[in-house]
């Protein structure tokens, strides 16, 4: 009896999923990976559409990462992912090149991380205690980069459509909306990042906007993004972004017979993370601004402006159980149209409240209750969504 139960015993831990990345060459070589399986029910108001045009709250994603280092001071890094088994992409392919090894300084080209922001810079999903993702880097305006509205009723006439707006100069067939700055692709340049002691930064140089990132330049303009983050104790993160990117696409400009314009979406973003004990808290707050090719008025001057607030946390209460909730607003400023004076993007709140237990260090289940609110525009102004998911990485 004895034996069969220490066979059985060696029988069950050879059946635990793996825990870490695989290796080869002594190290040179690391691929890892994950996957995530999200159930909800259908979403009417379209509340968590991602630039993928399909619900975050519903979706099957894997992912796999390879590392290789060449040398002491050159590595590459590629991550390809597919949704829903519809497509496969390239999320992150680039070269990282260390002129010091022995300092806080990388140079990366490719299709980079993204400077922007804190949330984009987590793990895909690993470090989000929620399901859903926050209003700032998933919810989609009806603004998009291929086309714009010719009249300001024209604009307001798509408030709630971003899953499906269209307008009448550009390209217009009717396609998905942009987020104020998207967690779902990165972008194509230069970026270092070096720091020295508690402070961090990056900086760096690409091709599209923090709304829409590109491989390849549609517009003959760059962005410019910067991050400041600062540590000053133990457990606290301080970060300050910022980013100027050309926004409209040539195709646009030529349309409008605008071309050699600048269009620009400017972003500020500040965030805060404070952990202690078996508590985490994190508040993020994203100001975005577009220019526009709409008649100047006083309440405009030409730009629609967007912020969104969000205040989160998390806390541990058993071993590899925690419980979460996350509170957020996104409001954009008024604009003058036939009917009155109003937001040119209908507001949106949204609560979320849920848990994780760990199976695993890296296998993770988690349920979520959220609650959005539209109420100025939209079939479909309030809708309440239960969502589960599954999550393993090695």
């Amino acid at each position: 009896m004895a034996l069969a139960a220490l066979a059985l015993a060696r029988t069950a831990a050879g059946q635990v999923l793996p825990s870490e990345p695989i290796t080869v060459g002594n190290g040179r070589v690391v691929v890892g990976g994950d996957v995530a399986v999200s159930f909800a029910p259908q979403d009417p108001g379209f509340f968590n559409y991602s630039d993928y045009e399909h619900s975050t709250l519903r979706e099957i994603r894997f992912g796999v990462s390879a590392s290789v280092r060449a040398t002491d001071r050159l590595s590459f890094l590629g991550e390809m992912r597919s949704e829903n088994f519809e497509h496969v992409s390239a999320f992150a392919l680039y070269a990282r090149i260390r002129p010091l090894p022995d300092r806080r300084l990388d140079i990366q080209i490719g299709r980079v991380p993204p400077t922007f922001g804190a949330f984009t810079r987590r793990a895909y999903g690993r470090d989000n205690p929620l399901i859903g993702y926050p209003l700032a880097y998933q919810y989609l305006t009806s603004l998009r980069a291929d086309a714009v509205p010719g009249t300001a009723d024209e604009l307001l006439r798509m408030r709630g459509r971003g899953w499906l707006s269209s307008f009448s100069i550009g390209n217009t067939a009717a396609e998905h909306g942009l987020p104020l700055v998207t967690s779902f692709r990165w972008d194509t340049g230069v970026q270092v990042n070096t720091g020295w002691r508690a402070v961090g930064v990056t900086a760096s140089v690409t091709n599209g906007s923090a709304s829409n990132p590109r491989v390849s330049d549609d517009n003959s303009g760059k962005q410019v993004a910067t991050r400041v983050s600062v540590s000053p104790v133990t457990g606290l993160v301080v970060g300050s972004s910022f980013a100027r990117g050309e926004f409209l696409s040539r195709r646009v400009l030529t349309a409008m017979g605008r071309d050699g314009r600048d269009y620009v979406q400017r972003a500020h973003g500040l965030d805060l993370e404070y952990s202690r004990d078996r508590w985490m808290v994190r508040s993020d707050t994203v100001y975005g601004q577009w220019q526009m090719p709409l008649e100047p008025e006083p309440l405009t001057r030409g730009r629609l402006k967007a912020v969104a607030v969000s205040l989160e946390g998390r806390y541990a209460f058993l071993p590899g159980a925690y419980a979460a909730a996350r509170a957020e607003h996104l409001a954009f400023n008024r604009i003058s149209g036939t009917r009155g004076v109003v937001p040119w993007e209908a507001p949106v709140t949204r609560y979320e409240v849920g848990g994780g237990y760990s199976f695993q260090r890296n296998l993770v289940g988690r349920l979520s209750v959220q609650q959005n609110r539209r109420p100025a525009a939209g079939r479909v102004r309030q809708t309440t969504l239960v969502a589960a998911q599954v999550l393993y990485w090695f």
